[in-house]
């Protein structure tokens, strides 16, 4: 019996199984990874730079086949899997272009010594723990930045995505990246665990539930392993009384529906001043409604099956309980009779504090649309929260925006007037619950590498 099979969510068949790597092929890996980074770690920024580049354009003859993978693996629409390789492709441009820059020795004038050099070296093997919603994405993300630092990778991917994962392990290899610097386990839990013991293994970042990351961050602070923890949220999307309402519920649908509604960062509560939550209502709903579910496979699907059945039964019942303390269902909420993992996208309405559409992150196609008193209310219910991954500001009063967006929201990411699923030239992380550490904009290229300072004393001992 195969310990991993991979279910296609749109049909409910299987599409591959896959046997654990037995201990002792991980410790090799291991191994491999580490003889191949003390080799890596001499390879100049530009010439790194080089090959990152080479990973880009190989991943682009591959766009197709892992696009459809994707698709069929967690039943995330075509289009938006082929926009997401086209996004690995931007973090690969992005992080060739900017990484000999961020990566320099930086010199410093000091009082006192001679001179004083800082260098970011990196350390050795960082081990990635992946989720599903984003296959390639969320690997290219920590592996595109620690390879240009001098790192080398492992990744554990979630299990349904595991095809995913030995796909881009294939482009990985059929590019310029030297032998052994990127590898997928296919492992368990307590493998998982025993590698972030190992004492080759230097840093540990984890992209999933909060959760997870309670328990990941721990098995690594028991052995001090630097982690990075990029966790879930359920982000506040705030109309203000002078917001453009067409374009606030329209990017709201947007933002909560794209990718079927499970990303960490997206619009999840609707947090709508009084005196325009009845007419934002009436064209959110109308928004909603347009959004055609169907086969991810079809151009004209907008939302595709949650990632598994196991997965909509879960946001189901958040919903159920939401409703018996006190949420109404506006549109949505019910489990089709059909086969397939699918769920209707669905607003709820009269949010309370204690219900799941409120408290927590309900990772599927289920707004909560709350009515705010006024402007300060808004922003108190947004940040009654424990998360504190993104939000966004719809005011037609842009700078007003900015201004609330800097003082007030207690987040790591804050939209203004629009929605942008990420931009590799600016950082990506939370607070909070939504976890620590910097992705993306110059900050996940060293989260990574020890800071080491050099002094060049210019005195004699007395």
């Amino acid at each position: 019996m195969a310990d991993i099979t991979t279910v296609n969510p749109a049909t409910g068949k299987d599409i591959k199984n896959y046997t654990y790597m037995s201990d002792d092929e991980v410790n090799k890996i291991i191994d491999a990874s580490h003889e191949a980074f003390s080799k890596w770690r001499l390879v100049g920024a530009d010439e790194r730079a080089k090959v990152i580049n080479s990973i880009g354009e190989t991943l682009m003859k591959y766009k197709d086949e892992l696009a459809k993978l994707m698709t069929e693996e967690r039943g995330k629409t075509l289009e938006a899997s082929l926009a997401e390789v086209d996004l690995c492709k931007a973090i690969c441009d992005f992080t060739a272009g900017e990484g000999v820059a961020a990566l320099a020795d930086d010199e410093r004038d000091i009082e006192g010594i001679k001179k004083g050099l800082i260098s970011y070296d990196p350390i050795g093997i960082i081990y990635g723990i992946q989720p599903w919603n984003f296959p390639a994405y969320q690997v290219f993300r920590y592996t595109i930045a620690n390879l240009m630092a001098g790192n080398s990778i492992l990744l554990k991917h979630a299990s349904n995505v595991t095809g995913s994962g030995q796909l881009i392990e294939k482009i990985m290899q059929e590019s310029d990246l030297p032998e052994g610097l990127f590898r997928a386990l296919i492992i368990n839990h307590d493998q998982s665990e025993k590698v972030i013991e190992h004492e080759k293994v230097r840093g540990v970042t984890l992209t999933g539930s909060d959760v997870a990351g309670r328990v990941v961050a721990q098995q690594a602070a028991k052995v001090l392993k630097k982690t990075v923890m990029e966790l879930g949220s359920n982000d506040a999307f705030i109309v203000l009384e002078d917001a453009d309402l067409d374009l606030a519920a329209a990017t709201c649908a947007h933002a909560r529906l794209y990718n079927n509604g499970e990303t960490c960062i997206a619009a999840k509560r609707f947090v709508v001043v009084d005196s325009v939550y009845d007419k934002f209502r009436d064209l959110v709903i109308e928004k909603f409604n347009s959004y055609k579910v169907g086969d991810p496979m079809e151009k004209s699907t907008d939302v595709g099956p949650m990632s598994s059945s196991k997965q909509r039964d879960t946001l189901h019942k958040q919903v159920q309980e939401s409703v018996s303390k006190g949420a109404t269902i506006t549109i949505g909420g019910e489990v089709p009779d059909k086969p397939g993992a699918f769920y209707p996208p669905t607003i709820l309405e009269n949010i309370k504090p204690d219900q799941p559409a409120y408290k927590d992150e309900l990772f599927g196609p289920v707004a909560a649309l709350i009515r705010a008193k006024d402007q300060d209310d808004a922003f108190r219910i947004a940040n009654d929260s424990r998360y504190g991954l993104g939000g966004a500001i719809f005011s037609k009063d842009e700078e007003k925006a900015i201004n609330l967006a800097q003082q007030h929201f207690d987040t790591g990411m804050v939209y203004i007037n629009g929605y942008n699923l990420v931009n590799p030239g600016l950082p990506f992380g939370g607070v909070k619950d939504s976890g620590y550490g910097r992705e993306h904009g110059g900050f996940g290229i060293k989260e990574f590498v020890n800071i080491k300072a050099v002094h060049v004393v210019d005195k004699k001992p007395a």
